[in-house]
């Protein structure tokens, strides 16, 4: 059976037909949720797209929290189910605190969208598992509040259990510690700003964002099997 892969989309997102199939040609059956969902039945992983969820009113990803469908999704992650957001996406976890940190306005008050330059920094996580460390990935960009930032604790507890992820390899948004991606610790759920799905067909100019996809959705097969 195919690994079934919910794409949820707040008010305001826009990316949620470029990650659907994006992720469909990673191998997965990808449908539509709907924030006010309170149901999560039958799927193996959940991606949050970008965009702008509910207008980023107060911030962004502030009110996305409080939809019905993220109470779905914190249960879904606590039995272990895969989840990722991507750009806004990351915004939402880091307000619902599935993720630590925060994201905030880039350096130079600027927004951005250009292509970066990524490295892989540790595959314990459920979008970099079947990724060799070190490896360089271009994926674009797309955003005004992508800088991340954390207090010291959470920066010293990141890099001890190798939960960054990606780095920028030159930090476009003023990210501490250069990141680009973290993950939680049981390494299922992650976030990231850069946009895998506008990377993956060689139409878009790179493929560089499918390996990711793809070891997002061979672990969701792993759980699926499970």
């Amino acid at each position: 059976m195919s690994v079934r892969v919910g794409v949820v989309v707040f008010p305001g997102t826009n990316c949620e037909h470029d990650t659907l199939a994006a992720l469909e040609r990673a191998g997965a059956t990808a449908t539509l949720v709907w924030h006010s969902e309170e149901r999560l039945e039958g799927l193996d992983a959940v991606v949050l797209p970008g965009g702008f969820a509910h207008g980023d009113y107060l911030r962004p990803g502030a009110l996305a929290r409080f939809s019905p469908v993220m109470g779905v999704v914190a249960r879904f992650a606590a039995a272990g189910g895969p989840v990722l957001g991507i750009c806004n996406g990351f915004q939402v976890l880091t307000e619902a605190g599935l993720l630590p940190g925060a994201l905030v306005k880039n350096r130079g008050l600027r927004f951005l969208c250009a292509p970066a330059r990524l490295r892989v920094t540790s595959a314990r996580s459920v979008l970099t598992c079947d990724v060799e460390e070190g490896t360089e990935l271009e994926i674009p960009v797309n955003h005004f509040s992508g800088s991340y930032v954390c207090d010291a604790r959470t920066l010293a507890e990141l890099r001890d259990a190798e939960r960054v992820v990606l780095r920028y390899v030159e930090n476009p948004n003023g990210s501490i510690d250069d990141i680009a991606g973290v993950t939680n610790a049981q390494g299922n759920v992650v976030g990231l700003m850069p946009h895998p799905e506008r990377a993956s067909h060689a139409l878009l100019g790179s493929t560089d964002g499918m390996p990711l996809l793809r070891a997002l959705v061979r672990a969701a097969a792993g759980v699926h099997a499970a």
